[in-house]
C-alpha cells in the first residue's frame, strides 16, 4: 500500500489503484521518498534550486554565445534554447525557422564556452542520437508528452528528460508519460532522471488577449504529494507575458518548484521566437537577486 498519500483520497483523477499498478516506478513509496540526480555536475531535487535559462531558438552562433555568457554571470545553471522547433502550422519562413543541426553545435560550444550544462528538445525519434550529443538532458516539450514512442526512445538513452506537461493534460496524463520514461531508466538499471516541468494549462481566463495558458502552480504540491520526481515550472511560457514572470517565479518558488526555466534574449522585442515572453539580461539579472531571499525564506537556495 503507498503511504504516501492519504489512503481514501489520493487525488482527484489519480486512484490508488493507478499508484500501486500504473505508477509503480513513479509513485511515492513514503512521504520522505523524493528523488535527486545530478546533471551536469547540476544537482536536481535537492536544496538547490538550479535556474535553466536562455533564448527560445538558438538563432546564430554567435547570439547563443552571448547568452550562454550573460547566463553564466547572473548565476544560471543551465542553458537551454530550441534548435527544432515545433510550430502550430506547417509553414515555415524568414520569421518561423528552426536552425536544426547547426543550432545544436552553436548550444553545444556556447555552453562549454560559458561551462554550463545544456538542455534542448528533441521532437523526431530520428534525431534524438544527435541531439543527445549535443545535450545533457533532452526535452520534451508540451505537445509531445504524449508521443508514447518518442518517450521510449528517449528513456532507453538512459539521459536526464525533462518532461513538460501537455497543456490540456491531467496530472495522471503526466505521471503516466514519465512512467513511460521512468520504465526504460529501470530497464537500464538506474535511477530515474525525470525532471516534471508545468509550463501552463489551457484556459478561457488568461487574463491577456495573446496569453492562451495559466500557471498551475497547484500541481506543484499535488504532483509532489503523489511522486518522488523533482517538479518544476515555466513561467516564462505559461504566462506569455514577460512583466508577469517575475511574480510567477517566486511564487513558484514558495510553492515548492525544484528548478525554473525563464527565457531570455539579448534583445528581447526582436526575438525570433515568442518576442513577449522573453527576459532582456538585465531583468534577468534582476531576477535572479530577486529569487535568493524568497528561496532563503523555505530553506533552499539557487546558488551553487
Amino acid at each position: 500500500m503507498n503511504t504516501a498519500v492519504d489512503n481514501k483520497f489520493p487525488g482527484k483523477d489519480v486512484s490508488l489503484d493507478d499508484l500501486e499498478n500504473r505508477l509503480p516506478l513513479v509513485a511515492k513509496k513514503s512521504p520522505d521518498h523524493k528523488t535527486t540526480f545530478t546533471c551536469g555536475g547540476v544537482e536536481i531535487g535537492g536544496n538547490l534550486i538550479p535556474i535553466l535559462a536562455g533564448p527560445n531558438l538558438a538563432e546564430t552562433e554567435d547570439m547563443i554565445l552571448e547568452c550562454a555568457k550573460a547566463m553564466k554571470k547572473a548565476g544560471a545553471h543551465f542553458l537551454r534554447a530550441g534548435c527544432f522547433k515545433p510550430l502550430t502550422f506547417p509553414y515555415r519562413s524568414p520569421k518561423f525557422y528552426e536552425t536544426r543541426e547547426n543550432g545544436l553545435k552553436w548550444l553545444k560550444l556556447a555552453g562549454e564556452a560559458a561551462g554550463l550544462p545544456v538542455v534542448t528538445e528533441v521532437m523526431h525519434i530520428e534525431k534524438i542520437g544527435i541531439v543527445a550529443e549535443h545535450a545533457d538532458m533532452l526535452q520534451i516539450g508540451t505537445r509531445n508528452m504524449q508521443n508514447y514512442p518518442l518517450l521510449t526512445e528517449v528513456g532507453k538513452t538512459g539521459m536526464p528528460v525533462m518532461l513538460k506537461r501537455g497543456y490540456g493534460c491531467s496530472l495522471r496524463d503526466w505521471l503516466m508519460a514519465a512512467e513511460y520514461i521512468a520504465l526504460e531508466h529501470d530497464t537500464l538499471g538506474q535511477e530515474q532522471k525525470i525532471l516534471l516541468c508545468e509550463r501552463g494549462v489551457v484556459s478561457n481566463h488568461t487574463h491577456r488577449a495573446t496569453s492562451r495558458f495559466l500557471l498551475d502552480l497547484q500541481v506543484v504540491p499535488a504532483a509532489q504529494e503523489l511522486t518522488h520526481l523533482p517538479v518544476m515550472t515555466d513561467p516564462s511560457h505559461a504566462t506569455f507575458w514577460q512583466p508577469w514572470v517575475k511574480s510567477m517565479m517566486l511564487a513558484s518558488i514558495a510553492a515548492g518548484a525544484d528548478a525554473l526555466m525563464l527565457e531570455v534574449h539579448p534583445n528581447p522585442p526582436e526575438a525570433a521566437v515568442d518576442p513577449l515572453q522573453c527576459s532582456s539580461f538585465e531583468q534577468f539579472e534582476d531576477m535572479m537577486n530577486a529569487m535568493r531571499p524568497v528561496a532563503a525564506a523555505i530553506g533552499r537556495t539557487i546558488d551553487a
